[in-house]
């Protein structure tokens, strides 16, 4: 039976001249109208906003964390089949004589600043000692809170969120792009990856949404790091002196917020400006250089051996109990004080969260990713993207989270470490390891944090303002309009701003959650399409029809 050719034309109508030139007027204006009109309604009405956010989120929490918890997992299946399949695993993102553009080192600094190195400054140390002091062995009453039966369980769920599931979130976007935009010569946005599932219908409307849910879905998944990054920036700078910043609780007043955002927002657009090969590279470098300089301090003078235990016992207890985690949903009986109505709210705070925040964030992350991996082959790819920024989450909670449950355990640390705001841990425990020594070599590692999160929360800001105006552009990777950047860059500054101001962290959280619920349903078709490219392209080479294709050609 034979077998048509690939589809290798996807016509995106762009502007031919003004302002709009080279880009997609419905998918840009309609994904700017939605984005402002948040951020004018945040603001106008907070109380409004508010309640209508977390009634849709309690909603979304309630009637698809199955959704999330099993949708995650089935990407992680996905990654791993594509890896092992001995056909798909070899083929090139692009034509067999192409190499990749960037040096491994440059390729897995960028991957992990953008992926998840804001965030890891934040929850490397917060997310241990949390779980140290509650999860789901706790709230079952197998394991006892805050002692040292309860270290390996705090590491097998900070494990699971920042493991194999996070990272697969973002190689399914990434590989779905690359191999569409490289192999077949399609534009390099979202809708090019479901073309084996429609066709040419997605040159039109259904392109048209799939885009904007792909735009929306990335500024509020870049906002909910930003909004963890804003916090911790502030902390830090309160930290090296840079008073009048935080309030009574030690967290982010209204000032600081305003400073934070315009401080990264005005660098990262500056970054923007200069394209990936510049700007973006050149701080992804630094702040990986910083990021071993941090992680060396940690395994010299940290807990050395309590991290490398935790790490290897952690590892172990994570990969025997990701099956049950990956699938193993909790569902409340009404009670609010009942075991199973606190599992389930366990789950929905912190598993639903993260896959919400993974699969929000994949768009942005999966762009990028496939923009800076042409001519790498799809093992490489899967195993780069995933394996290798695992590793790196487990060595940095570990050390860092290890030294600080450490110094709680027996550094008589007495709450200073376990008391101190989220963004302000990491700090908290520098500044008690080092200022009995000396009070200038502490202000000297809390001035070098403040650095490597800025470059973190420019990196990040930078790529996304990059990604968001790449699919704008029809998936035109080349220079963008000057004022376009500079839209994107204020819009996700006011987006986070905004929500921040008016509620807080949770306000962001709640309008990501929602935000990640329709383009989880693209991903999961992503996978579909994915597969049966990778099948029929199979069936292509055997009755000697190309598979491959260069935007010169096409």
């Amino acid at each position: 039976m034979s077998i048509q050719p690939a589809l290798t034309t996807l016509p995106i109508e762009t502007a031919d001249s003004g302002f709009y030139k080279g880009f997609s007027q419905i998918v840009t204006i309609t994904s700017k109208l939605l984005i402002g009109a948040l951020v004018i309604w945040a603001i106008a009405f907070p109380e409004q906003s508010g309640a209508a956010l977390n009634g849709i989120n309690k909603f979304i929490l309630a009637s698809f964390g199955a959704w999330y918890i099993w949708t995650v997992t089935f990407f992680v299946l996905v990654c791993i089949a594509l890896a092992i399949w001995p056909s798909a695993g070899r083929l090139k993102l692009g034509h067999e004589n192409d190499v990749p553009e960037f040096s491994n080192f440059s390729w897995f600094s960028m991957m992990f600043g953008a992926g998840i190195g804001v965030g890891m400054l934040t929850w490397a140390v917060a997310e241990p000692v949390y779980h140290f002091n509650n999860n789901p062995e706790v709230i079952q009453g197998i394991t006892q809170a805050a002692t040292e039966g309860n270290i390996r369980m705090a590491y097998k769920w900070s494990f699971l969120h920042w493991g194999l599931g996070a990272w697969a979130c973002y190689a399914i976007a990434g590989l779905a792009l690359a191999y569409f935009s490289y192999r077949r010569a399609l534009p390099l946005t979202m809708r090019s990856s479901l073309t084996p599932l429609f066709g040419s219908k997605l040159s039109g409307s259904l392109g048209h949404v799939v885009d904007v849910v792909a735009v929306v879905a990335t500024i509020l998944g870049v906002a909910q790091t930003l909004g963890f990054g804003v916090e911790q920036f502030v902390a830090g700078l309160s930290r090296i002196g840079i008073n009048g910043l935080t309030n009574d609780a030690g967290t982010a007043n209204s000032t600081g917020i305003i400073v934070a955002i315009v401080v990264i927002m005005s660098a990262s657009t500056l970054s923007a400006l200069s394209g990936v090969g510049k700007g973006i590279k050149w701080l992804s470098n630094i702040n990986m250089g910083l990021s071993i300089i941090l992680l060396t301090f940690f395994l010299i003078f940290g807990a050395t051996f309590f991290g490398l235990q935790a790490l290897v016992v952690g590892v172990w207890d994570y990969l025997i109990a990701l099956p049950e985690m990956s699938i193993k949903v909790w569902s409340g009986d009404g009670d609010p004080q009942s075991v199973a109505t606190k599992l389930e709210g366990w789950q929905g705070g912190w598993s639903v969260f993260y896959w919400a925040w993974w699969i929000a964030f994949a768009p942005f992350v999966g762009l990028f990713l496939a923009r800076i991996s042409k001519g790498r082959s799809i093992r490489e790819f899967v195993l780069g993207a995933m394996i290798v920024p695992s590793i790196m989450c487990f060595v940095w909670f570990t050390w860092a989270g290890g030294t600080a449950i450490d110094l709680e355990l027996n550094g008589g640390a007495n709450g200073v470490i376990m008391n101190a705001p989220d963004g302000d841990k990491i700090f908290a425990m520098t500044n008690f390891m080092l200022s009995p020594i000396s009070e200038a070599l502490s202000w000297a590692m809390a001035a070098m944090i403040v650095v490597l999160l800025m470059t973190y929360l420019v990196t990040t800001a930078d790529s996304a303002v990059l990604i968001v105006n790449t699919i704008n552009a029809a998936g035109d990777e080349g220079p963008k309009a000057r004022p376009h950047i500079l839209f994107w860059g204020v819009a996700l500054g006011a987006v986070v701003a905004a929500l921040l101001l008016v509620g807080g962290l949770k306000a962001i959280q709640t309008a990501m959650v929602i935000g990640a619920l329709p383009f989880s349903v693209v991903m999961v078709l992503q996978c579909f399409a994915l597969i049966k490219a990778i099948f029929n392209d199979g069936r292509r080479e055997a009755a000697g029809q190309t598979t491959t294709l260069s935007r010169a050609e096409n």
